[in-house]
């Protein structure tokens, strides 16, 4: 059998205390993973705010969302994805993972946006979030890339509410992109942003990354390329980790309580 044929687990974990997007987002993947893959959707349990907009409230979520990254891979996940566009605790995720990828929306849609265009436009609900976003693309070597940050002026709560005024809104900030700024890849710059490219990409001509399907496909292409080429996360510098000891003691795994499968729908 070979890697592609294989099947591939992948935990998606939404850093929010709400279950809200659990299933929604679930009855998503199904449409995108390819046969073979199975996504499991959690989010945080307990007390805690239901986005991350602020560095304070991501500070909140960062010891669960990690042990969480530490039970994926005691329970044989293939990879991870951490379901935010700051990509929280990406770095510190590998950090404690041998074998398990993990990915981040923001990596993976600027990795897969650098080939398919030169000038890139992210659409973000508020100005707030801009400059953490920055500094995930300055680290991606992406800033001179990106021409423009429009912003919708939704929280994270909003863009499922009223679907066609979110769609409207993207839409009109897209074109604006594209029009203007001379952006030829439009990134959506949050995961709660899912379902509305296919319209909008439809409409404008240009790709239109969505920020739930690049992490996936990213996923399932560097499990591949862990099986066939053993290109994992490296260790020499930057993910060398703590000790096994050290990673049992300070971050125990936790398992999540609310877990949402899906398969693909795909023959």
């Amino acid at each position: 059998m070979d890697a592609v044929s294989e099947s591939t687990r992948i935990l998606w974990i939404n850093p929010l205390y709400t279950d809200a997007y659990n299933r929604p987002m679930a009855d998503s993947f199904r449409q995108i993973v390819r046969p073979g893959t199975e996504v499991d959707v959690v989010s945080l349990v307990g007390e805690g705010p239901s986005h991350v907009e602020y560095n304070a409230f991501e500070a909140l979520m960062l010891p669960q969302l990690l042990r969480t990254v530490r039970w994926a891979e005691e329970e044989g996940y293939d990879a991870t994805v951490i379901g935010c566009f700051y990509d929280p605790a990406l770095r510190a995720a590998r950090e404690i993972t041998e074998r398990m990828v993990v990915v981040g929306p923001a990596q993976s849609a600027l990795s897969i946006a650098g080939s398919l265009g030169e000038r890139f436009s992210i659409l973000v609900g508020r100005k707030k979030w801009i400059p953490e976003m920055a500094e995930n693309v300055h680290r991606c070597g992406a800033s001179e890339r990106v021409v423009s940050w429009r912003v919708l002026e939704m929280g994270v709560d909003d863009f499922q509410q009223d679907t066609a005024v979110t769609e409207d809104r993207i839409m009109g900030e897209a074109r604006r992109a594209v029009e203007q700024d001379g952006a030829d890849v439009i990134i959506l710059g949050c995961t709660a942003e899912f379902g509305f490219f296919q319209n909008v990409q439809d409409e404008l001509g240009v790709p239109v990354i969505d920020a739930t399907v690049a992490p996936l496909k990213h996923a399932e292409h560097l499990v591949d390329s862990v099986r066939r080429f053993g290109w994992a996360h490296s260790k020499r510098v930057g993910y060398d980790g703590p000790s096994v000891e050290e990673r049992q003691r300070y971050f125990p795994a936790l398992e999540p309580k609310n877990i949402v499968s899906a398969k693909s729908v795909l023959a």
